[in-house]
Protein backbone atom coordinates (compact mmCIF):
# COMPACT_ATOMS: atom_id res chain seq x y z
CA UNK A 1 0.00 0.00 0.00
CA UNK A 2 1.10 3.55 -0.76
CA UNK A 3 0.57 6.19 1.91
CA UNK A 4 0.09 9.67 0.44
CA UNK A 5 1.11 12.52 2.75
CA UNK A 6 -0.10 16.04 1.92
CA UNK A 7 0.88 19.08 4.03
CA UNK A 8 -1.71 21.87 3.89
CA UNK A 9 -2.35 25.44 4.90
CA UNK A 10 -5.53 27.04 3.52
CA UNK A 11 -5.79 24.76 0.50
CA UNK A 12 -9.57 24.34 0.32
CA UNK A 13 -9.60 25.41 -3.32
CA UNK A 14 -7.08 22.89 -4.64
CA UNK A 15 -6.98 19.99 -2.18
CA UNK A 16 -10.27 18.25 -3.11
CA UNK A 17 -9.18 17.72 -6.72
CA UNK A 18 -5.87 16.22 -5.60
CA UNK A 19 -7.48 13.79 -3.14
CA UNK A 20 -10.07 12.81 -5.75
CA UNK A 21 -7.33 12.09 -8.30
CA UNK A 22 -5.49 9.86 -5.83
CA UNK A 23 -8.64 8.07 -4.68
CA UNK A 24 -9.72 7.40 -8.27
CA UNK A 25 -6.53 5.42 -8.83
CA UNK A 26 -6.67 3.39 -5.62
CA UNK A 27 -9.69 3.80 -3.31
CA UNK A 28 -7.86 1.80 -0.63
CA UNK A 29 -4.70 3.87 -0.48
CA UNK A 30 -3.99 5.82 2.69
CA UNK A 31 -4.30 9.60 2.31
CA UNK A 32 -2.97 11.65 5.22
CA UNK A 33 -3.53 15.41 5.26
CA UNK A 34 -1.39 17.22 7.80
CA UNK A 35 -2.76 20.69 8.38
CA UNK A 36 -0.67 23.53 9.72
CA UNK A 37 -3.53 25.66 11.05
CA UNK A 38 -5.85 26.44 8.13
CA UNK A 39 -8.51 29.10 8.62
CA UNK A 40 -10.59 27.89 5.66
CA UNK A 41 -12.43 24.57 5.06
CA UNK A 42 -9.30 22.54 4.23
CA UNK A 43 -9.63 20.07 7.10
CA UNK A 44 -13.38 19.53 6.71
CA UNK A 45 -13.09 18.94 2.97
CA UNK A 46 -10.23 16.48 3.44
CA UNK A 47 -12.14 14.52 6.08
CA UNK A 48 -15.24 14.43 3.88
CA UNK A 49 -13.19 12.71 1.18
CA UNK A 50 -11.98 10.04 3.56
CA UNK A 51 -8.52 11.41 4.27
CA UNK A 52 -6.99 11.04 7.69
CA UNK A 53 -6.52 14.60 8.98
CA UNK A 54 -3.77 15.42 11.45
CA UNK A 55 -2.91 18.73 13.08
CA UNK A 56 0.63 20.03 13.17
CA UNK A 57 2.59 23.13 13.93
CA UNK A 58 2.95 25.16 10.72
CA UNK A 59 5.94 24.45 8.52
CA UNK A 60 6.20 21.90 5.74
CA UNK A 61 9.08 20.02 7.40
CA UNK A 62 7.09 19.61 10.61
CA UNK A 63 3.98 18.55 8.71
CA UNK A 64 5.71 15.99 6.49
CA UNK A 65 7.45 14.44 9.47
CA UNK A 66 4.16 14.17 11.36
CA UNK A 67 2.38 12.55 8.45
CA UNK A 68 5.16 10.08 7.71
CA UNK A 69 5.28 8.96 11.34
CA UNK A 70 1.57 8.13 11.19
CA UNK A 71 1.69 6.39 7.80
CA UNK A 72 1.19 2.62 7.53
CA UNK A 73 2.05 2.00 3.88
CA UNK A 74 5.11 0.22 2.51
CA UNK A 75 5.75 3.23 0.28
CA UNK A 76 5.43 6.91 1.18
CA UNK A 77 4.48 9.53 -1.41
CA UNK A 78 4.74 13.21 -0.50
CA UNK A 79 2.59 15.61 -2.51
CA UNK A 80 2.06 19.35 -2.40
CA UNK A 81 -1.59 20.36 -2.23
CA UNK A 82 -1.32 22.37 -5.47
CA UNK A 83 -0.13 19.34 -7.45
CA UNK A 84 -2.11 17.82 -10.29
CA UNK A 85 -1.40 14.12 -9.77
CA UNK A 86 -1.40 12.19 -13.05
CA UNK A 87 -3.66 9.27 -13.90
CA UNK A 88 -1.70 6.06 -13.45
CA UNK A 89 0.82 7.69 -11.12
CA UNK A 90 0.34 5.32 -8.19
CA UNK A 91 0.48 2.26 -10.43
CA UNK A 92 3.68 3.53 -12.02
CA UNK A 93 5.34 3.92 -8.61
CA UNK A 94 4.41 0.35 -7.69
CA UNK A 95 5.53 -0.98 -11.06
CA UNK A 96 8.85 0.86 -10.90
CA UNK A 97 9.71 -0.29 -7.38
CA UNK A 98 8.62 -3.89 -8.04
CA UNK A 99 10.77 -4.09 -11.18
CA UNK A 100 13.87 -2.67 -9.46
CA UNK A 101 14.18 -3.83 -5.82
CA UNK A 102 17.42 -1.89 -5.42
CA UNK A 103 15.70 1.45 -6.12
CA UNK A 104 15.08 3.22 -2.81
CA UNK A 105 12.74 5.91 -4.12
CA UNK A 106 12.55 8.82 -6.49
CA UNK A 107 10.20 11.40 -7.93
CA UNK A 108 8.21 12.41 -11.03
CA UNK A 109 9.17 14.51 -14.00
CA UNK A 110 7.75 17.92 -13.21
CA UNK A 111 5.80 20.30 -15.43
CA UNK A 112 4.81 23.80 -14.37
CA UNK A 113 1.24 24.70 -15.29
CA UNK A 114 1.82 28.31 -16.33
CA UNK A 115 2.16 29.42 -19.92
CA UNK A 116 4.80 32.11 -19.61
CA UNK A 117 8.30 31.85 -21.00
CA UNK A 118 9.63 31.60 -17.44
CA UNK A 119 7.25 28.73 -16.62
CA UNK A 120 8.48 26.81 -19.68
CA UNK A 121 12.07 27.57 -18.71
CA UNK A 122 11.39 26.24 -15.20
CA UNK A 123 10.12 22.94 -16.62
CA UNK A 124 13.33 22.50 -18.62
CA UNK A 125 15.52 23.69 -15.75
CA UNK A 126 14.01 21.18 -13.32
CA UNK A 127 14.62 18.38 -15.84
CA UNK A 128 18.26 19.49 -16.14
CA UNK A 129 18.55 19.57 -12.34
CA UNK A 130 17.08 16.08 -12.00
CA UNK A 131 19.67 14.57 -14.32
CA UNK A 132 22.20 15.73 -11.73
CA UNK A 133 20.34 14.06 -8.86
CA UNK A 134 18.67 17.22 -7.56
CA UNK A 135 14.92 17.46 -6.96
CA UNK A 136 12.42 18.94 -4.54
CA UNK A 137 9.13 18.23 -2.81
CA UNK A 138 6.95 19.70 -5.54
CA UNK A 139 7.97 16.83 -7.85
CA UNK A 140 6.24 14.13 -5.81
CA UNK A 141 8.97 12.41 -3.81
CA UNK A 142 8.34 8.74 -3.03
CA UNK A 143 10.39 6.37 -0.89
CA UNK A 144 10.20 2.87 0.52
CA UNK A 145 9.03 3.17 4.12
CA UNK A 146 11.87 1.10 5.54
CA UNK A 147 14.39 3.29 3.73
CA UNK A 148 12.68 6.42 5.02
CA UNK A 149 12.96 5.19 8.58
CA UNK A 150 16.57 4.06 8.16
CA UNK A 151 17.48 7.55 6.94
CA UNK A 152 15.91 9.18 9.97
CA UNK A 153 13.03 10.63 7.95
CA UNK A 154 12.34 14.19 6.97
CA UNK A 155 13.78 16.66 9.43
CA UNK A 156 11.47 19.41 10.70
CA UNK A 157 13.55 22.20 9.21
CA UNK A 158 12.12 25.66 8.62
CA UNK A 159 13.20 25.51 4.97
CA UNK A 160 15.15 23.14 2.66
CA UNK A 161 13.63 20.06 4.34
CA UNK A 162 13.03 18.42 0.95
CA UNK A 163 16.54 19.17 -0.30
CA UNK A 164 18.01 17.82 2.94
CA UNK A 165 16.03 14.60 2.61
CA UNK A 166 16.72 13.97 -1.08
CA UNK A 167 20.47 14.44 -0.51
CA UNK A 168 20.32 11.60 2.02
CA UNK A 169 18.02 9.55 -0.21
CA UNK A 170 20.47 9.80 -3.11
CA UNK A 171 23.26 8.48 -0.90
CA UNK A 172 21.12 5.56 0.29
CA UNK A 173 20.91 3.86 -3.10
CA UNK A 174 19.72 4.27 -6.69
CA UNK A 175 16.69 6.45 -7.30
CA UNK A 176 14.54 6.95 -10.37
CA UNK A 177 12.60 9.75 -12.02
CA UNK A 178 9.26 8.65 -13.46
CA UNK A 179 9.02 10.45 -16.80
CA UNK A 180 5.59 9.18 -17.80
CA UNK A 181 3.18 10.19 -16.54
CA UNK A 182 4.60 13.53 -15.36
CA UNK A 183 3.32 15.47 -12.37
CA UNK A 184 2.00 19.01 -12.88
CA UNK A 185 2.59 21.70 -10.27
CA UNK A 186 1.25 25.21 -9.87
CA UNK A 187 3.25 28.27 -10.90
CA UNK A 188 1.28 30.46 -8.49
CA UNK A 189 4.19 31.07 -6.13
CA UNK A 190 6.08 32.82 -8.93
CA UNK A 191 3.27 35.15 -10.00
CA UNK A 192 4.16 38.80 -9.69
CA UNK A 193 7.82 38.10 -9.03
CA UNK A 194 10.80 38.91 -11.21
CA UNK A 195 12.45 35.80 -12.74
CA UNK A 196 15.98 37.06 -12.13
CA UNK A 197 15.20 37.70 -8.46
CA UNK A 198 13.66 34.23 -8.12
CA UNK A 199 16.75 32.50 -9.52
CA UNK A 200 19.11 34.65 -7.47
CA UNK A 201 17.12 33.83 -4.34
CA UNK A 202 17.50 30.09 -5.01
CA UNK A 203 21.24 30.41 -5.55
CA UNK A 204 21.65 32.47 -2.38
CA UNK A 205 19.58 30.13 -0.19
CA UNK A 206 21.46 27.05 -1.41
CA UNK A 207 24.85 28.70 -0.94
CA UNK A 208 24.02 29.83 2.59
CA UNK A 209 22.58 26.41 3.44
CA UNK A 210 25.83 24.72 2.43
CA UNK A 211 27.76 27.31 4.43
CA UNK A 212 25.87 26.17 7.53
CA UNK A 213 23.43 29.05 8.04
CA UNK A 214 20.57 27.93 10.33
CA UNK A 215 17.38 26.92 8.46
CA UNK A 216 15.26 29.25 10.63
CA UNK A 217 17.34 32.20 9.47
CA UNK A 218 17.18 30.96 5.87
CA UNK A 219 13.39 30.80 6.11
CA UNK A 220 13.21 34.45 7.19
CA UNK A 221 15.53 35.41 4.35
CA UNK A 222 13.53 33.37 1.84
CA UNK A 223 10.25 35.00 2.88
CA UNK A 224 11.84 38.43 2.66
CA UNK A 225 13.24 37.69 -0.81
CA UNK A 226 9.84 36.49 -2.02
CA UNK A 227 8.18 39.71 -0.88
CA UNK A 228 10.90 41.91 -2.31
CA UNK A 229 11.03 40.15 -5.69
CA UNK A 230 7.38 41.03 -6.27
CA UNK A 231 7.81 44.74 -5.62
CA UNK A 232 8.28 47.10 -8.55
CA UNK A 233 11.70 48.62 -8.78
CA UNK A 234 11.86 52.27 -7.78
CA UNK A 235 11.94 54.73 -10.64
CA UNK A 236 15.28 56.40 -11.25
CA UNK A 237 15.52 59.99 -9.98
CA UNK A 238 14.51 62.67 -12.43
CA UNK A 239 17.52 64.80 -13.32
Amino acid sequence: MISVVIPTLNEAERLPALIAAVRAQDPGCEVIVVDGGSSDATRDLAAAQGARVLASAPGRGQQLKRGAEAAKGAVLLFLHADSVFPAGGLAQIEKTLAAAPAVVGGNFRLIFDGNTRFDRWLTGFYAWFRRRGLYYGDSGIFVRAEVYRALGGIRPLAVMEDYDFTRRLERAGPTCCIAEPPLVTSSRRFHGRRPAAIVWGWVKIHALYHLGVAPARLARLYDSDRRDSGRPRPAPPVP
